[in-house]
């Protein structure tokens, strides 16, 4: 490691030499630094870093997280990640020594989040909020549990937000059915809100759905990807959880519907993309079939509650509805109990029943 005068442009350079993982010789080097000091802190950063010593700043520990997590996680999961940590964590806390940094501090970056507008001139949601805080905590936990971080002042603080998100709304058949026939007049639309209706995949799912997914035969769509749009470039993952990877058994309509949809797809291969198009052309359609309509507009993903309710009101078990709809624990299921037919006093019914109104002697 070295610090250099360059006299041509009166800067100072810093050169950084190490060995990699591999046991490789390699050099690094910074040009610019208007003083001998600045080059000399440069260097000191990067020797904290080779070493994992923490008392690197904050951003620098960062690249470390960085360099530990991204092939670890779905692409589009790191970059929703990557995009928190670079516009509302970094800008706060970036300069600042990881292993100074206080619960007071992470306070007043709450303080400074809640007060925080969005585009449209609005506070951050309260779920929003939470996914913040979380991201925060998650880079403080993986110093304590990886580099010797002594505590995690995000979690000493606690969270801010809330984990509920926007209540469900769910449309019934009948409503359904009134927006569905607004749609016949677009048929990529009218297909895509079908299969979202009448199967209860998600939107991401829908999208990266192809011909080959489909098996007439049988009467099913088997659920094995998912489709998200990263800077500028179509991607496909796996779906959001192993459970969510699911074969779907299709109402006989749906079938012969997708079927007579594909045979319209002229020179369509089995591995080409389904529905061509994207997140915001579903939202858009949704604001327009919903007026045309004369429904309520309910979110794209509260037609997958829509499927669960239905399926609820048709007396199939949660066991069965998980199964269908993958979620990954029964639990995600019992959020919709209050759907559920089976009430307080259809029990206190029943249990009448079974003593069949005989007074009880002792």
């Amino acid at each position: 490691m070295a610090v250099y005068k360059e006299e041509k442009t009166n800067t100072w350079r810093a050169v950084y030499r190490y060995t990699d993982w591999q046991g490789k010789r390699r050099q690094s080097q910074k040009r610019g630094f208007a003083t001998k000091r600045e080059a000399q802190a440069w260097e000191r950063e990067q020797l904290n870093k080779a070493t994992a010593d923490l008392d690197m700043t904050f951003a620098s520990f960062v690249a470390i997280y960085s360099e530990d997590m991204k092939t670890r996680l779905k692409e589009n999961t790191w970059h929703t990640k990557e995009h928190i940590l670079r516009t509302k964590i970094l800008p706060y806390f970036g300069d600042r020594k990881i292993n100074e940094i206080q619960p007071k501090d992470v306070i007043a970056w709450q303080n400074a989040m809640l007060k925080t507008k969005d585009k449209t001139g609005k506070p951050y949601s309260p779920v929003y909020l939470k996914t913040l805080h979380n991201q925060l905590s998650a880079v403080f936990n993986h110093a304590v549990k990886f580099y010797g971080l002594s505590v995690n002042p995000a979690a000493k603080v606690g969270n801010m937000g809330k984990a509920k998100g926007k209540e469900m709304q769910i449309w019934t058949q009948e409503e359904y059915k009134k927006f569905s026939y607004v749609m016949m007049d677009k048929p990529i639309s009218f297909y895509a809100f079908e299969v979202l209706y009448w199967c209860g995949i998600r939107e991401g799912e829908l999208l990266a759905l192809t011909p080959a997914d489909f098996d007439f035969e049988r009467g099913t769509v088997s659920i094995t990807k998912s489709y998200q749009r990263i800077d500028g470039r179509d991607v496909i993952t796996d779906p959001k959880t192993p459970k969510s990877n699911r074969v779907i058994k299709m109402p006989d309509f749906l079938v012969d519907e997708i079927r007579d949809y594909i045979r319209q797809l002229y020179g369509i291969k089995p591995k080409d993309r389904l529905f061509e198009i994207s997140k915001k052309y579903l939202h858009r359609e949704m604001d327009r079939g919903a007026a045309a309509a004369g429904v309520k507009r309910i979110r794209i993903h509260d037609l997958r509650h829509s499927h669960i309710s239905l399926l609820i009101e048709m007396g199939f078990s949660p066991v069965a509805i998980a199964d269908r709809v993958g979620h990954e624990s029964i639990e995600i299921t019992y959020k919709y109990a209050h759907l559920f037919p089976t009430t307080q006093n259809e029990m206190a019914d029943k249990l009448n029943s079974i003593r069949g109104g005989e007074e009880y002697v002792s």
